[in-house]
């Protein structure tokens, strides 16, 4: 998916603190993505069940970030990332 929205790394955490939730977002193998940061930068991040990544990188045009897993709830992902 793509977003618009700006994100501090703190937001950043708490949205990978949450995938570990499996009740409320279903299985996630994996996340990772791009997002512009509220300071004009941009923050990557990688996610794996219970480890998380979160780095600095080079800009980029949208924000974009990608789940993968099994029995997803799309919308709840959705609230999520795209406040």
């Amino acid at each position: 998916m793509e977003t618009p929205a700006v994100y501090s790394e703190e937001d950043i955490a708490h949205i990978l603190s949450e995938l570990d939730k499996e009740e409320v977002y279903g299985i996630v193998l994996r996340a990772k993505g791009m997002v512009p940061s509220l300071g004009g930068e941009w923050i990557y991040f990688d996610y794996v069940p219970e480890e998380s990544s979160i780095r600095s990188g080079k800009p980029d045009v949208t924000g974009k970030f990608c789940v993968i897993g099994s029995k997803l709830q799309e919308e709840k992902l959705k609230e999520l990332f795209c406040r």
